[in-house]
């Protein structure tokens, strides 16, 4: 039996005919005790599965609002063993498979083999980097195989065909395909070619494509859902923790309340 939580979750959504609701916070943000708090609202809301951005004070995929959360995790002095330890705190009470999200210097730092040792020891399941390009991932991509552990690869709407397949000869558990051109942020309306993207993507590969970038609330997120395999929401979360500091005891009801009207949205499809 596979021991990925991350290909178990996915493959037994496939079976019953769902789509996946994928969730992103900064860890941290606006303190490690609140994550950990959130983490465990998100899983009783019915979220598939959980990204945890670890924070890098370049994050140059992230727009203003995760740039603001990457900056408050910091400056409270989130470390990269300090979310190793939520982690492991929270592992306790869920089954949600946990992604880490961070930049490859995070990784780098800490020794390659060293990062998915310790994440994979902590519950995490696997791992996005957005600054590392499919050329330079190999030493990665070892250290995770020796360890049944994910490493999510990214496609845009500027992946060429060939590159695609090349990424999904690579990538087990699922590709994130970044709807649009740009960094992360809540938009109003989708990619025009969403949609036929997604579609020529399919033929080349089964692996999982979920979607995320722009995605603003359940609507949008059912939208998505209809063509893609999961559904990403980062920054409308985001926002909320972001509109809630001064009140931070109730960010993690909140923050629940509203991923699970997206859920039962993208689980409806």
């Amino acid at each position: 039996m596979n021991d990925n939580r991350i290909d178990r979750t996915l493959a037994e959504l496939q079976k019953n005919n769902k789509k996946a609701f994928i969730t992103y916070i900064t860890a941290g943000d606006p303190d490690l005790e609140t994550t950990r708090k959130t983490v465990l609202s998100l899983d009783k809301a019915g979220v598939d599965i959980i990204e945890l951005g670890i924070p890098f004070s370049d994050p140059i995929a992230d727009g203003p609002v995760i740039q603001r959360a990457v900056q408050r995790s910091l400056s409270g002095g989130c470390t990269v063993s300090g979310v190793f330890e939520i982690v492991k705190k929270v592992r306790k009470s869920i089954t949600s498979p946990i992604v880490f999200m961070t930049y490859y210097n995070i990784v780098y730092r800490r020794g390659v083999s060293a990062f998915v040792r310790d994440a994979k020891r902590c519950g995490a399941d696997g791992l996005i980097v957005p600054d590392l390009p499919l050329e330079e991932s190999d030493e990665l991509l070892k250290a995770a195989s020796r360890e049944d552990f994910r490493v999510i690869m990214l496609t845009s709407p500027t992946t060429s065909p060939g590159r695609f397949k090349k990424i999904a000869s690579v990538s087990r558990g699922f590709i994130y395909h970044v709807s649009l051109t740009g960094v992360t942020g809540v938009r109003n309306t989708l990619s025009s070619g969403l949609k036929k993207d997604l579609s020529r993507l399919k033929k080349l590969s089964p692996i999982p494509l979920c979607v995320g970038f722009g995605i603003s609330g359940p609507d949008k997120a059912a939208e998505v859902a209809r063509f893609a395999d999961g559904v990403i929401v980062g920054s409308a979360i985001i926002k909320i923790i972001e509109q809630n500091i001064e009140k931070r005891k109730e960010i993690p009801g909140k923050v629940g309340r509203f991923a699970e009207k997206i859920a039962a949205a993208v689980h409806a499809v």
